[in-house]
């Protein structure tokens, strides 16, 4: 059910060059409607046609970071890729990688603004 999420920044720069990171990806900037021009989005890859849901990095007043409302998991082909490159882009593994038994595998992360975030992998 879940179409778009959001994460909410203090510095889009320094956000930006964490998620591209540690996704090993390319995050775009999204151009605003006319009346948003002091809001900034960075859009993870997304392609509307296809299943699944994608996001942005959003730095908007009014809106910050937080460790403690919705996390957002990741998907991923084995979690500790992305796991392993969390520091270095200046973040923190709050929760290593480790079994959900027959649900996958799963680690617990905080970006660069102090957000959490989770890594999924059936391996």
């Amino acid at each position: 059910p879940v179409a778009w999420f959001e994460i909410y920044v203090e510095d889009i720069d320094r956000a930006h060059t964490f998620y591209e990171a540690v996704f090993a990806t390319t995050l775009e900037n999204l151009p605003m409607p006319p009346g948003k021009e002091d809001m900034v989005m960075r859009t993870f890859p997304m392609d509307m046609q296809a299943g699944g849901a994608s996001g942005a990095l959003v730095q908007m007043a009014g809106y910050g970071p937080t460790a403690a409302g919705t996390i957002v998991y990741f998907n991923s082909t084995d979690c500790i890729t992305e796991e392993s490159r969390v520091a270095e882009a200046g973040g923190e593994v709050i929760q290593a990688k480790h079994s959900l038994g027959e649900f996958g595998h799963m680690s617990l992360c905080k970006d660069s603004e102090g957000n959490i975030f989770g890594l999924h992998s059936m391996q």
